[in-house]
Protein backbone atom coordinates (compact mmCIF):
# COMPACT_ATOMS: atom_id res chain seq x y z
CA UNK A 1 0.00 0.00 0.00
CA UNK A 2 1.73 3.30 -0.68
CA UNK A 3 1.69 6.34 1.27
CA UNK A 4 -0.62 9.03 0.18
CA UNK A 5 1.82 11.31 1.80
CA UNK A 6 5.82 10.14 0.48
CA UNK A 7 4.39 7.26 -2.06
CA UNK A 8 6.39 5.03 -0.20
CA UNK A 9 5.67 1.20 -0.71
CA UNK A 10 5.96 -0.19 2.97
CA UNK A 11 3.60 0.50 6.21
CA UNK A 12 2.67 -1.16 9.16
CA UNK A 13 -0.71 -1.62 10.60
CA UNK A 14 -1.34 0.11 13.48
CA UNK A 15 -5.44 -0.63 13.98
CA UNK A 16 -7.96 -3.23 11.78
CA UNK A 17 -11.89 -3.08 12.77
CA UNK A 18 -14.45 -3.91 10.85
CA UNK A 19 -16.87 -0.68 9.72
CA UNK A 20 -20.62 -0.41 10.74
CA UNK A 21 -22.28 -2.62 8.14
CA UNK A 22 -19.88 -5.07 8.81
CA UNK A 23 -19.10 -5.32 5.03
CA UNK A 24 -15.57 -3.37 4.98
CA UNK A 25 -12.51 -3.45 7.09
CA UNK A 26 -10.94 -0.26 8.38
CA UNK A 27 -7.10 -0.35 8.68
CA UNK A 28 -5.07 2.60 10.49
CA UNK A 29 -1.51 2.22 8.63
CA UNK A 30 1.97 3.61 9.35
CA UNK A 31 4.01 4.69 6.35
CA UNK A 32 7.55 3.43 7.49
CA UNK A 33 9.14 5.94 5.51
CA UNK A 34 8.04 8.76 7.02
CA UNK A 35 6.14 8.18 9.78
CA UNK A 36 2.85 9.62 9.15
CA UNK A 37 -0.54 7.96 9.45
CA UNK A 38 -3.39 7.11 6.78
CA UNK A 39 -6.66 4.82 6.61
CA UNK A 40 -7.55 2.20 4.16
CA UNK A 41 -10.69 0.30 3.72
CA UNK A 42 -10.78 -3.52 2.64
CA UNK A 43 -13.77 -5.07 0.77
CA UNK A 44 -15.02 -8.60 -0.58
CA UNK A 45 -14.25 -7.98 -3.92
CA UNK A 46 -17.58 -9.33 -5.56
CA UNK A 47 -18.37 -10.32 -9.64
CA UNK A 48 -20.36 -7.54 -11.35
CA UNK A 49 -23.90 -8.29 -11.76
CA UNK A 50 -25.27 -7.37 -15.17
CA UNK A 51 -28.96 -6.12 -15.79
CA UNK A 52 -30.78 -7.14 -18.80
CA UNK A 53 -33.34 -4.31 -19.50
CA UNK A 54 -36.46 -4.54 -21.74
CA UNK A 55 -34.95 -3.71 -25.02
CA UNK A 56 -32.28 -6.52 -23.99
CA UNK A 57 -29.24 -4.20 -24.00
CA UNK A 58 -26.94 -4.83 -20.96
CA UNK A 59 -25.37 -3.10 -18.24
CA UNK A 60 -23.73 -3.58 -14.72
CA UNK A 61 -26.38 -2.93 -12.03
CA UNK A 62 -26.02 0.56 -10.61
CA UNK A 63 -27.80 0.57 -6.86
CA UNK A 64 -27.92 4.39 -6.78
CA UNK A 65 -30.08 3.87 -10.19
CA UNK A 66 -32.56 1.52 -7.75
CA UNK A 67 -31.96 3.40 -4.60
CA UNK A 68 -32.92 6.48 -6.69
CA UNK A 69 -36.30 4.66 -8.65
CA UNK A 70 -37.31 3.81 -4.81
CA UNK A 71 -36.52 7.53 -3.54
CA UNK A 72 -38.86 8.93 -6.43
CA UNK A 73 -41.83 5.89 -4.75
CA UNK A 74 -41.35 7.07 -1.30
CA UNK A 75 -41.60 10.75 -2.04
CA UNK A 76 -43.31 13.17 1.13
CA UNK A 77 -43.85 9.36 2.53
CA UNK A 78 -42.94 8.16 6.01
CA UNK A 79 -40.17 6.24 4.72
CA UNK A 80 -36.72 7.00 5.64
CA UNK A 81 -33.65 6.58 3.68
CA UNK A 82 -32.10 4.19 6.09
CA UNK A 83 -35.07 1.71 4.99
CA UNK A 84 -34.39 2.28 1.53
CA UNK A 85 -30.68 1.62 1.38
CA UNK A 86 -31.40 -1.35 3.44
CA UNK A 87 -34.08 -2.73 0.71
CA UNK A 88 -31.26 -1.91 -1.85
CA UNK A 89 -28.93 -3.93 0.29
CA UNK A 90 -31.18 -6.70 0.76
CA UNK A 91 -32.07 -7.07 -3.27
CA UNK A 92 -28.52 -6.94 -3.87
CA UNK A 93 -27.44 -9.64 -1.45
CA UNK A 94 -30.18 -11.61 -3.39
CA UNK A 95 -28.69 -10.79 -6.73
CA UNK A 96 -24.85 -11.57 -5.45
CA UNK A 97 -26.41 -14.85 -3.82
CA UNK A 98 -27.65 -16.27 -6.81
CA UNK A 99 -25.97 -18.05 -9.46
CA UNK A 100 -26.86 -16.15 -12.31
CA UNK A 101 -24.10 -13.24 -13.02
CA UNK A 102 -27.17 -11.84 -15.75
CA UNK A 103 -30.56 -10.87 -14.41
CA UNK A 104 -33.57 -9.17 -16.11
CA UNK A 105 -34.31 -6.13 -14.88
CA UNK A 106 -38.15 -7.34 -14.22
CA UNK A 107 -36.45 -9.60 -11.46
CA UNK A 108 -35.22 -6.85 -9.79
CA UNK A 109 -38.32 -4.76 -10.25
CA UNK A 110 -40.56 -7.20 -8.94
CA UNK A 111 -37.99 -8.20 -5.66
CA UNK A 112 -38.44 -4.04 -5.00
CA UNK A 113 -41.90 -4.31 -5.12
CA UNK A 114 -42.35 -7.09 -2.63
CA UNK A 115 -40.19 -5.21 -0.31
CA UNK A 116 -42.04 -1.91 -1.12
CA UNK A 117 -45.25 -3.53 -0.27
CA UNK A 118 -44.78 -4.72 3.22
CA UNK A 119 -42.93 -1.26 4.10
CA UNK A 120 -45.27 1.89 2.14
CA UNK A 121 -48.43 0.84 0.31
CA UNK A 122 -48.42 4.76 -1.42
CA UNK A 123 -44.92 3.81 -2.63
CA UNK A 124 -45.54 0.45 -3.68
CA UNK A 125 -48.54 1.47 -6.50
CA UNK A 126 -46.23 4.62 -7.14
CA UNK A 127 -43.27 2.46 -8.43
CA UNK A 128 -45.42 -0.35 -9.81
CA UNK A 129 -47.41 2.44 -11.84
CA UNK A 130 -43.90 2.72 -13.75
CA UNK A 131 -42.81 -0.62 -13.29
CA UNK A 132 -45.50 -2.22 -14.66
CA UNK A 133 -45.89 0.65 -17.29
CA UNK A 134 -49.90 1.34 -16.61
CA UNK A 135 -51.23 2.61 -19.37
CA UNK A 136 -54.82 3.75 -18.03
CA UNK A 137 -56.78 3.78 -15.09
CA UNK A 138 -58.25 0.38 -15.28
CA UNK A 139 -54.65 -1.36 -15.12
CA UNK A 140 -53.88 1.33 -11.73
CA UNK A 141 -57.73 -0.26 -10.62
CA UNK A 142 -56.40 -3.54 -11.12
CA UNK A 143 -53.21 -3.18 -9.08
CA UNK A 144 -54.87 -1.64 -6.31
CA UNK A 145 -57.40 -4.28 -6.19
CA UNK A 146 -54.42 -7.14 -6.09
CA UNK A 147 -53.49 -5.09 -3.02
CA UNK A 148 -56.36 -5.45 -1.07
CA UNK A 149 -57.27 -9.11 -1.93
CA UNK A 150 -53.42 -9.23 -0.54
CA UNK A 151 -54.16 -7.85 2.29
CA UNK A 152 -57.80 -9.40 3.33
CA UNK A 153 -56.00 -13.05 2.68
Amino acid sequence: MKCPYCNGEESKVIDSRPTDEGERIRRRRECLSCGKRFTTYEIIETVPVIVIKKDKSRQPFDRNKLLGGLLRACEKRPVSIEVLERLVDDIEFTMQNSMDREVPSSVIGSLALEKLKNTDEVAYVRFASVYRDFKDIHSFMEELQHLLADKQA
